[in-house]
């Protein structure tokens, strides 16, 4: 890869979970521009709906304008349709963005996940567009690390509350051994009730 797109890249860990009461969505924040530490406070884990969340890892400016879409196009198919959008359906949505625009790609992966039809639902969009469901996945630079604790620790049917503290654990682990991983965490939760971001003092007492 040229110099020229590594300083537009952002190093990261975000991690997903499917739970039987929802799913659990976790980044770090530091953004990076090859060896520079350009921010550290990104933002990378995003309310999308009420019912749907999602996490971004890649080019800064790209992940910000993707999320732009998934929002606008969220809230346009409420008010038409007078329900909200499925996390199936914003998944999609993301992808054919991605792939519509694969010869000249938008340099990101997004993990797409919340509460609709069929339940609990997470989705890992690549940046040709590709969809795949999962129940746990990771993404960015420090995926290997974060794969290395979700794998020994997550099982299918856990709770939330029980996930939260796994999710934790892989990017906290995952921040001291990859160098595009670091600074604060981002931990999010979307049950039947809603979008939740966890307080800095929640996460802190869970970590």
């Amino acid at each position: 890869m040229k110099e020229e797109q590594l300083k537009h890249l952002e190093g990261t860990t975000t991690v997903g979970m499917v739970c039987r009461d929802g799913v659990v969505l976790a980044a770090d924040s530091r953004a990076t521009m090859g060896y520079l530490v350009a921010s550290k406070q990104a933002r990378k884990v995003y309310k999308i709906t009420d019912n749907i969340g999602a996490t971004v890892a890649g080019g800064v400016a790209d992940t910000q304008d993707l999320i732009n879409i998934l929002h606008a196009e969220a809230g346009y198919y409420s008010l038409r349709e007078g329900a909200p959008m499925d996390v199936r359906a914003a998944a999609k949505l993301a992808a054919n963005v991605l792939h519509a625009y694969r010869l000249f790609p938008y340099i990101a992966n997004l993990l797409v996940g919340g509460v609709g039809v069929g339940g609990s639902r997470l989705y890992f969009i690549d940046l040709d567009g590709s969809l795949t469901e999962e129940n746990m996945v990771a993404t960015g630079s420090g995926s290997p690390v974060a794969y290395g604790v979700m794998e020994t620790e997550f099982t299918e049917g856990m709770s939330t509350d029980e996930a939260v503290s796994i999710a934790i654990k892989a990017v906290k682990t995952a921040m001291k051994r990859d160098i595009g991983t670091g600074n604060e965490l981002a931990v999010a939760v979307v049950t039947k009730t809603g979008f939740k971001y966890l307080t800095p003092e929640e996460i802190k007492k869970l970590a």
